[in-house]
């Protein structure tokens, strides 16, 4: 992109036409030289709109290029490719798929990969998920999927109660393709997902939060799991890297949405992340809404990771306790 400057520069000492310089200041341009002119001829933009194609949703950011709802399933982004290495960043469960519906006393099957949604493409390029409550879900879930950069996708997550649900959960997950290093974030720091922790580890966001996770839910079939808590996390963030590309996934929300972030070890082959949203009461006919948010980046230091997480939730946003 050109400055004005710098397309006035071009107006007088180059003759470039003054309907180009305008040409120049909104779009992508590459500058062409022919007989003395330099001519602008406009080049394809980043797009942070999804584009229906078929049962699914297609998009490219110009960082980032893939399909949501691939074949029209009820999952988050997958294939989702870098275009620089032209890698394939999300395993086929994808980035941002909400799983597992858990309260206090119930796991409600089947989970939302398996339960059937609907969705619409909506005027601002976004994409809004809707699950219909039946006589096994006693709720109506929507998630809007909505691109808020070139490597950041948010899922913003609503839940409409028809009874009392108590300490209500949705399970969003992320899986990556290949991203062998995990870590959580602690009081002093980002805490790798070390095995001598246990196969499935959570960071949860206080002591309230380890007796939600401690309460049942996870002991319903199919696929029980003994989450094991690490320490009380800084930042509702996981992270996870490929060791052969530099490539990194982050996955985060906010304290006040996310009672805990969950991973398996490094060496666990799911190579995924998990935040679990909500965990509090929500009454019948009450709404709930919870934020979670995927980026694809590369080669950051713990200080970036650090700095990305306090732009999206604000530096003041703490746990509330421990």
């Amino acid at each position: 992109m050109l400055s004005k400057d710098c397309c006035s520069f071009y107006r007088k000492n180059i003759s470039v036409p003054l309907c180009l310089c305008g040409e120049i200041l909104n779009r992508a341009v590459t500058l062409v030289i022919f007989c003395g002119y330099f001519f602008a001829i406009p080049t394809a933009i980043a797009d942070l709109r999804f584009v229906e194609s078929g049962a699914g949703y297609t998009f490219n950011t110009g960082s980032l290029k893939g399909t949501l709802r691939k074949d029209g399933k009820s999952f988050g982004a997958g294939p989702v490719i870098d275009l620089k290495s032209g890698i394939n960043v999300a395993a086929p469960l994808g980035l941002l798929t909400p799983y597992r519906l858990l309260d206090a006393e119930s796991r409600y099957l089947p989970d939302a990969r398996g339960w059937k949604s609907s969705a619409k493409l909506q005027d601002d390029g976004a994409v809004k998920v809707k699950w219909q409550a039946d006589k096994n879900h006693p709720f109506d879930l929507q998630i809007i999927y909505r691109w808020a950069s070139l490597e950041v996708l948010d899922a913003i997550v609503t839940v409409r109660a028809k009874k009392f649900l108590p300490r209500f959960e949705v399970f969003m997950t992320c899986y990556f393709n290949g991203f062998n290093l995990c870590h959580g974030s602690g009081k002093d720091g980002l805490v790798g997902a070390d095995h001598k922790y246990g196969d499935w580890l959570c960071f949860p966001r206080d002591d309230d939060a380890r007796k939600i996770i401690d309460d049942g839910r996870w002991k319903h079939p199919p696929n029980a799991v003994e989450f094991m808590p690490v320490e009380n996390y800084m930042h509702a963030l996981g992270m996870r890297t490929s060791l052969d590309s530099g490539l990194m996934g982050l996955m985060m929300s906010s304290p006040k949405d996310c009672f805990a972030v969950l991973m398996p070890h490094h060496e666990d082959k799911h190579y995924s992340l998990y935040c679990s949203l909500f965990g509090y009461d929500i009454e019948a006919d009450q709404s709930a809404t919870a934020k979670c948010r995927v980026i694809i980046d590369r080669n950051l230091s713990e200080k970036d990771v650090v700095g990305i997480y306090e732009k999206f939730v604000g530096k003041t946003e703490r746990p509330t306790s421990n």
